[in-house]
């Protein structure tokens, strides 16, 4: 029985968990600095909403303008392949060669792999091992963009429901320990999606979670009254 290994999993997981992480981190570090700084209890909430709104919209437009960059240059790159194939099949069967036989196989067996790979799906054969591109880690920026905004929404949103149960007295701590938690959990989730150590990822995202939210809760300090 084959392993069910975790790497195809890595596009889309780490644009969610950055856009999670993001969503609960940026918000719940505003809600803070602004409540820190002596402001209503409706001015939070409205902070925190238009804080969830942007963050939403920028996060998406970030991602599909990254991804869709690197898609560019991907598929630029299969064009000059495809192009090398056509014009110099021999000497891009032997450049493939050459790569299994640095890879351990012996050279007339390299030579032999890459044929029957090349008679399959040359440019396939080239993507994956010359390149580096494979259906796994190719780009794709609208489940890149969409993942992240909605993760980042549903981040974002569990500070903001805090916010608006808890009393404005205690907003701070009751924020700031719930979002606490929230990344800790996020990243222990993550980190179980992608095979890793769940106390490492648990620990990683909740400290640099906290960390932001107590410099912007002194930021807030600053400019406000009083907490």
């Amino acid at each position: 029985m084959g392993e069910l290994h975790k790497s195809q999993r890595t596009g889309w997981l780490r644009a969610a968990v950055l856009g999670a992480n993001d969503g609960i981190v940026s918000t719940a570090s505003l809600i803070v600095g602004i409540a820190a700084a002596d402001t209503t209890k409706e001015g939070v909430i409205l902070a925190g909403v238009a804080g969830l709104v942007a963050g939403a919209m920028s996060m998406a437009a970030g991602e599909y303008v990254s991804v869709s960059s690197q898609a560019d240059t991907e598929n630029a790159d299969l064009v000059l392949e495809k192009e090398a194939l056509e014009k110099e099949p021999e000497a891009e069967k032997e450049e493939l060669a050459k790569i299994y036989e640095e890879r351990g196989l012996e050279p007339d067996l390299a030579v032999e792999v890459a044929e029957q790979l090349m008679a399959h799906d040359a440019l396939g054969a080239h993507a994956r091992d010359e390149i580096g591109i494979s259906e796994v880690n190719h780009a794709n920026p609208l489940q890149a963009a969409f993942s992240s905004a909605l993760t980042f929404t549903v981040g974002a949103a569990l500070p903001v429901l805090v916010a608006w149960i808890m009393p404005l007295n205690s907003l701070i701590w009751d924020v700031s320990i719930a979002s606490t938690l929230f990344l800790a959990l996020l990243g222990g989730l993550a980190a179980y999606a992608g095979g890793a150590s769940i106390l490492k990822g648990a620990s990683r995202v909740t400290f640099w979670g906290a960390l932001a939210m107590a410099l912007t809760a002194g930021v807030g300090q600053m400019f406000g009254v009083s907490v």
